[in-house]
C-alpha cells in the first residue's frame, strides 16, 4: 500500500478557487483502479495550507493515475510543497 501525504501552500485568497479546480481530479482519482482514498482539504488553522492525503494499492496504480502530473496553471499557484510517499507493509485497527 502507498500513502501520499503532506501539504501544499497557496496564497490564502486563492485557496478556495484552487481547491474547486481540484474537485474533478479527486473524483477521477477515486474512480481510478487501485485508489483507496484521495482528498485535498483546507487546513482549519492556516489559510494558505491545503492538506493532501492519498492511499493507493501500489506504486503502479499511483503512477498510472499521475500520468503527466498537475496542470501548469495549478503548479504556478503553489508557493510551497511538502508531500511524501510512504510504502506501508502492514495495516491494523486502531
Amino acid at each position: 500500500m502507498i500513502i501520499v501525504s503532506g501539504k501544499l501552500h497557496i496564497a490564502p485568497e486563492a485557496r478556495a478557487a484552487y481547491l474547486a479546480g481540484c474537485d474533478a481530479v479527486a473524483e477521477q482519482a477515486r474512480r481510478s483502479p487501485g485508489c483507496l482514498d484521495h482528498t485535498l482539504s483546507p487546513d482549519r488553522l492556516d489559510p494558505g495550507r491545503i492538506n493532501v492525503y492519498e492511499r493507493w494499492q501500489s506504486d503502479a496504480h499511483l503512477a498510472a493515475f499521475r500520468g503527466a502530473g498537475p496542470e501548469p496553471q495549478q503548479v504556478a499557484e503553489i508557493l510551497g510543497v511538502e508531500v511524501s510517499k510512504y510504502r506501508i507493509s502492514g495495516v491494523g485497527a486502531v
